[in-house]
C-alpha cells in the first residue's frame, strides 16, 4: 500500500482541494444537501462519466451555485415556526428575565445541574432547552471557547446541535416514552462521559407525561447527577410534576409574549419573507396568538398562504379583511356599529348587525367578545392613562368619544350585561337568538339610569313639586281619621289614661283581658271609678263582668262599669291604625316618593321592619 503512486490515493489523503476540505459548510448548506439526498436533484451526473478520482462535491458545490430554482422547487416547504425558530438567546423575544439569569450563572459558573422550562404553547420552552445546550458546548470559532450566553453558531458543536444530529445532546420525547424502562436507560448512560461535548444534555420534553414510576427511578441520577450531564426537561403543566423534582430544578416560568413584540416580531418576519401586510392584520393576528410565538406564525403562514391565492403570480399582499375573514372575526367597523346601536337605543339597526355579521360567518360568541373587548377599551380610556387603545385613528377617536359620553358606573354596568350574555350565548341551543336577546337587553339597560343619576333625578323633581305638594300631617292627639283621609275632632281626653290601665291590666297577668281592652273597647265615659264603653259591631261577647273584675285587681277599687250606646272614642289599637295609614299617606304624598312611585309603576312601599321580622314578604307586582 505504500508503494502505490499518490495518484491512486484519495483527494482527502493527497492534499489536493484542502481549501476546499478546510471551508465549513454552514447549516443551511448540510440541511439542504440532506434534503436533497432524501428528494433527489434535478440532473444527477451520471456514474460513467464521473471523473477517476471525483472529489465529495456533493455538499462542496451548493455554495458555489446561488440557490438553483430546480433544485429549490423539489426541497420541501418548512413552515414559518420551524424556520425562524430562535438560534441565540438574543432572538427569544418576551424572556428577558430567564436570559438574564442564565448569562449571569453562565459568566459566575454557577451552573444548575437541572432546569425546568415550564409555560404555555409556543412561547420558547424547547428552542430555550437546545439554546442553553449550545451555549454550555459551544467552542468558539477557533475551537477554544468557554461557556457563553452568546454561542457562535459556527462551530462544529453548535452546529450539529442546531441540526438535531449531535450525539451528546439527546431529547426525549416523554408523550411517547413514559415508562422506567426509558428513563433506566438515561440512567445507564450517565455513567458515561461525553463523546465530544462539554456536557452530555438531555432534554426531556412534555416531561409531564412521564409516569409515577419514572419520575421515581429519575430522582437519585436527578439530584447527584455526573458533573458532565445536565437534564433540562420542558413542559407545559408543571402542576403534574412531582414536588421532589421541583426542588431538584432550577425553575424558569417562561412568560406569555406581549402583543407589542409578536407584531413586531411578525413585520420582520413578513419583511424577511418578502410578504406585504397590513397593520390591521399585523394586529389581528398578533391578539389571536394569544402570547404565543408558534401560535402567531402558524396564522401567518396561513394568512400569507390565503393570499397568494388571489394574488396571480404578483407581490403576495396580506389585507386585513382577509385575515379577518380566515379568523371569523368581526369586523371593527362593525363592531363599532353595533357598539353605537347599543348606546343609542336603535333596535332595527341593532339587529340588522347582527345578522349581517352572521351572515359573514361571526360567531355570535365573537360578537359578545367584540362588544366586551370595546367596553374594556372604553374603561381603560375613562383612565387617562396613556394613550387610547386602538387598531386605527378611526376607533380611537371613537374610544375617546365614548369614554367622554359614558359615565364609569355606566360602563361597569354596560361589562355585567355583556358578560351575562356571554355565557348565556355560550351555553343556549341557538347562540344567534340568545346573541340577539342579550344585546337587546343591554340596549333596553342602556336608558335606564344608574343609581346616583336616579337620586339626582328625584331630587330635581321633588324641589321643583314640593311647593305645590298638599300637606299632610298626623292627626293630633285625640283626633279621628275618617275612612277618607278627613280628622274630625273626638271626645277631650279621659282624666285616667287608658292606656295604664290596660298596661296595669296585663301586668296582673290578665293577659286577654288587656288585649281585648286594647282591641275591642271603645270608651265613651271614662273618670275615676266609672266607665260606660261599648264595642264595634263585630265583636258580640259579653265582657262586662271581666272588665270589672280587671279593674279591681288593677286598681283596688270597685268600678262602675256599663256598656252604653253610641260610636264611642276609638280603640288603643284603632288608633294605632289610623295613626299608620296617617304616616303612610303622609309618605306617599311626598314629592320625592311620588316622583320614584312614578318611575317604577307598581312599586309599593313596605315597612322594613316587618321584613326584618319576616311578617311581610316583598310584594310580587314590585
Amino acid at each position: 500500500m505504500g508503494d502505490s503512486p499518490d495518484d491512486d490515493l484519495p483527494p482527502w489523503e493527497t492534499g489536493e482541494d484542502e481549501e476546499e476540505a478546510q471551508k465549513q459548510p454552514s447549516a443551511a448548506e448540510l440541511e439542504a444537501a440532506g434534503q436533497s439526498a432524501l428528494f433527489g436533484d434535478p440532473a444527477p451526473a451520471p456514474l460513467a462519466e464521473a471523473a477517476p478520482a471525483p472529489a465529495p462535491a456533493v455538499v462542496a458545490a451548493a455554495p458555489t451555485s446561488p440557490a438553483p430554482a430546480p433544485q429549490a422547487a423539489n426541497q420541501p416547504y418548512r413552515v414559518l415556526a420551524r424556520k425562524y425558530r430562535s438560534q441565540t438567546f438574543s432572538e427569544l423575544i418576551g424572556q428577558d428575565a430567564m436570559v438574564q439569569t442564565l448569562a449571569n450563572a453562565i459568566k459566575r459558573q454557577r451552573l444548575a445541574h437541572a432546569f425546568l422550562m415550564t409555560g404555555i404553547r409556543g412561547v420558547g420552552k424547547t428552542s430555550t432547552a437546545r439554546l442553553i445546550a449550545k451555549a454550555l458546548n459551544c467552542v468558539g470559532p477557533d475551537g477554544h471557547g468557554g461557556p457563553t450566553i452568546d454561542p457562535c453558531g459556527v462551530c462544529e458543536p453548535c452546529r450539529a446541535i442546531a441540526e438535531g444530529r449531535h450525539i451528546d445532546v439527546i431529547e426525549m420525547d416523554a408523550a411517547s416514552h413514559t415508562g422506567i424502562d426509558d428513563v433506566r436507560e438515561i440512567i445507564e448512560a450517565v455513567r458515561y462521559a461525553s463523546v465530544s461535548a462539554r456536557y452530555k444534555m438531555y432534554i426531556i420534553d412534555e416531561a409531564h407525561m412521564l409516569s409515577k414510576q419514572a419520575w421515581n427511578g429519575l430522582l437519585k441520577t436527578l439530584e447527584e447527577p455526573p458533573p458532565h450531564v445536565k437534564f433540562i426537561f420542558a413542559t407545559t403543566e408543571v402542576d403534574k410534576v412531582p414536588v421532589t423534582v421541583l426542588s431538584r430544578c432550577q425553575r424558569f416560568d417562561l412568560r406569555r409574549i406581549p402583543a407589542e413584540l409578536l407584531h413586531q416580531h411578525f413585520a420582520h418576519v413578513c419583511a424577511l419573507e418578502g410578504v406585504a401586510i397590513d397593520e390591521d392584520a399585523l394586529a389581528m393576528i398578533a391578539a389571536a396568538a394569544e402570547g404565543s410565538a408558534r401560535d402567531g406564525l402558524s396564522i401567518l403562514d396561513q394568512a400569507i398562504a390565503h393570499a397568494d391565492m388571489e394574488s396571480d403570480g404578483t407581490a403576495t399582499h396580506v389585507t386585513a379583511r382577509k385575515v379577518r375573514e380566515m379568523l371569523g372575526l368581526a369586523d371593527k367597523g362593525a363592531q363599532r356599529a353595533l357598539f353605537d346601536c347599543l348606546l343609542s337605543a336603535n333596535p332595527q339597526g341593532l339587529l340588522a348587525a347582527v345578522e349581517d355579521q352572521f351572515s359573514l360567518g361571526v360567531e355570535p360568541l365573537a360578537l359578545m367578545r367584540g362588544a366586551m373587548e370595546l367596553t374594556h377599551r372604553i374603561a381603560v380610556a375613562q383612565l387617562g392613562e396613556g394613550a387610547t387603545q386602538g387598531a386605527s385613528e378611526e376607533e380611537r377617536l371613537a374610544i375617546a368619544g365614548w369614554a367622554q359620553r359614558l359615565s364609569a358606573g355606566q360602563v361597569h354596568r354596560l361589562w355585567q350585561l355583556l358578560l351575562k350574555g356571554h355565557d348565556e350565548v355560550r351555553t343556549a341551543p341557538d347562540p344567534l337568538v340568545a346573541a340577539q336577546m342579550a344585546l337587546l337587553r343591554v340596549m333596553h339597560a342602556a336608558d335606564m339610569p344608574d343609581p346616583g343619576k336616579l337620586e339626582k333625578l328625584l331630587k330635581d323633581a321633588a324641589e321643583r313639586g314640593l311647593a305645590a305638594a298638599p300637606q299632610v300631617t298626623a292627626p293630633a292627639a285625640g283626633s279621628t281619621v275618617t275612612a277618607t283621609g278627613a280628622t274630625t275632632p273626638s271626645m277631650p281626653s279621659p282624666d285616667i289614661e287608658w292606656t295604664i290601665l290596660c298596661d296595669r291590666v296585663e301586668q296582673e297577668g290578665m293577659l286577654r283581658v288587656g288585649q281585648i281592652m286594647r282591641d275591642h273597647v271603645r270608651i265613651i265615659e271614662l273618670r275615676h271609678g266609672h266607665l260606660r264603653y261599648t264595642t264595634p259591631p263585630a265583636f258580640r261577647d259579653d265582657i262586662m263582668a271581666d272588665l270589672k273584675e280587671a279593674l279591681l285587681r288593677a286598681t283596688g277599687e270597685r268600678w262602675d262599669v256599663a256598656k252604653g250606646a253610641g260610636e264611642g272614642a276609638p280603640s288603643l289599637t284603632e288608633r294605632e291604625e289610623m295613626a299608620a295609614a296617617a304616616e303612610a299617606e303622609r309618605v306617599r304624598s311626598h314629592p320625592l316618593v311620588r316622583a320614584a312611585l312614578d318611575a317604577f309603576p307598581g312599586a309599593e312601599i313596605v315597612d322594613e321592619n316587618q321584613l326584618a321580622d319576616g311578617r311581610k314578604a316583598w310584594s310580587r307586582r314590585a
